[in-house]
């Protein structure tokens, strides 16, 4: 990685026009990825990706480049060229840059990093994914098994004198099975995945999470039709907080906040969801999926309160946007690799849990929809309004659910979902996901207790 003295030098030549700070992102990654298909290895892929973004701030304008060629005439000439697009060339300065090493404490253990584990191993997981789904049910007519993992290193360095390295291993596996009858066809997906090595593979089973997949598109297969409608509908655990990532944690997210096209900006201290809604971004959870020691400016993550009891509490804020708001960055700054120009992104966000049992949340519900899975969606960042696939469906009726139904669909607007919320579980859960945007694709957790939504616009066939 870069040298302190390589680090100060470049950044020094940054500022030649006139930028107040600036910053080096440095970073190597090794990706692994295996894929297996009906049960034989259909691809396998390696390889390493390295650069250096190079990022300068003059006010509140930003420039950003980057190259993958780290000696010094190139670094020199990248920083100067970037600052060109700045201003002009001040003569005689005077800026001199002094880099204080920082040593990072790290909460996520690692046991047994990528490059020490044989091929024979990660593809021993996928073949128990594989069994677990493909000897469910006869009508599983397709499985496919991905594993990966990515080994990445980090450096930063800016003109406020942080000199921070770290190391990230993150490892997944992916479970999708498929269900077919005639020319119907029906899908299911697990992707567990954690901020480790394969040791996570301790406490999750591939065959477990196999045999889900396959559940999941079984079920849905021998499902009718879900009727459309206003209805409650009731939204399970774990991946159902995507609703509250995409129709919300977006438009928490200061990049959206601080230029106005957020439904919440400017809205802090007042009641933006019922107070049955508390809503966290956490990323020091050990371990987890989306956490990391610090973020990709350098500062240490945070567990970030976002609404408490229904109140406005705080965004996740990045240090650019942080000066448009006169506000304080939150460790929330994020980015897929040094292509990308970091931005306030979400690390672990969830809805916390309440103190509703989620049998009598089921209970609650005369004439609904039990959303045990969600899919994909769409979302208008600057409204909140959203579309989502209801991957695995119930009707609810006098308390009880009944039949599984397919083809559902949510529909609605997160700023009235969160006032509408008037049950919330104690059984929170979350789940992996990946999150793109403008600084690129990231890994996240999302998650929530079972909660009720009182009336929600269901589409159906």
């Amino acid at each position: 990685m870069l040298s302190r003295s390589v680090a100060q030098e470049v950044l020094e030549k940054c500022l030649v026009t006139g930028g107040d700070f600036a910053e080096l992102f440095e970073d190597d990654s090794v990706n692994n990825s295996i894929v297996l298909v009906d049960g034989r290895v259909d691809d396998a892929i390696g390889g390493r990706s390295y650069g250096i973004g190079i990022r300068i701030f003059k006010g509140l304008n930003s420039v950003y480049a980057y190259t993958n060629n780290n000696s010094l005439n190139s670094l020199l000439d990248t920083a100067y060229r970037a600052a060109l697009a700045l201003g002009e060339v001040k003569e005689n300065n005077g800026l001199s840059i002094v880099l204080n090493e920082k040593k990072i404490e790290t909460i996520h253990p690692i046991l047994y990093y990528p490059k020490d584990v044989a091929y024979d191993k990660k593809i021993a997981i996928l073949k128990k994914a594989y069994k677990g789904a493909k000897e469910f049910n006869t009508d599983i007519s397709q499985v496919i098994a991905n594993y990966s993992d990515k080994d990445q290193n980090i450096l930063i360095a800016n003109t406020e004198g942080l000199y921070i390295a770290d190391r990230r291993i993150r490892t997944r596996l992916g479970v999708s099975a498929i269900a077919s009858k005639g020319n119907e066809n029906q899908t299911g997906f697990e992707g567990p995945g954690r901020h480790m090595g394969i040791e996570m593979f301790d406490n999750i089973d591939p065959e477990y999470h196999g045999r889900e997949a396959a559940r999941v598109a079984h079920t849905m297969l021998h499902a009718k039709n879900c009727p459309a409608g206003n209805m409650t509908v009731v939204i399970d655990n774990g991946f159902g907080g995507v609703i509250f990532h995409e129709a919300c944690g977006h438009s928490l997210e200061a990049s959206a906040v601080a230029k106005g096209n957020s439904v919440f900006a400017n809205k802090l201290g007042e009641q933006i969801a019922s107070t049955k809604v508390t809503a966290i971004d956490d990323g020091t959870m050990p371990n987890a999926w989306g956490s990391l020691n610090i973020d990709d400016e350098g500062n240490k993550t945070r567990k970030n309160i976002l609404i408490e009891n229904g109140i406005l509490k705080g965004y996740m804020i990045d240090k650019l946007n942080g000066r448009r708001m006169n506000m304080e960055a939150t460790g929330s700054s994020r980015r897929q690799s040094y292509k990308f120009q970091p931005t306030s992104r979400m690390t672990n966000t969830y809805i916390a849990a309440g103190n509703d049992n989620p049998a009598d949340i089921i209970k609650s519900v005369e004439d609904g929809l039990y959303a045990k899975k969600l899919g994909g969606g769409s979302v208008n960042p600057v409204t909140g309004e959203f579309n989502f696939a209801v991957q695995e469906g119930y009707l609810v009726k006098n308390g009880e659910i009944q039949e599984p139904v397919r083809g559902a669909s949510l529909i609605g607007k997160g700023s009235q979902v969160l006032m509408d919320i008037d049950m919330v579980g104690n059984n929170l859960e979350v789940a992996q996901g990946m999150c793109g945007s403008s600084s690129g694709s990231i890994p996240t957790n999302v998650g929530q207790p079972m909660i009720r939504v009182k009336k929600m616009t269901v589409g159906g066939r």
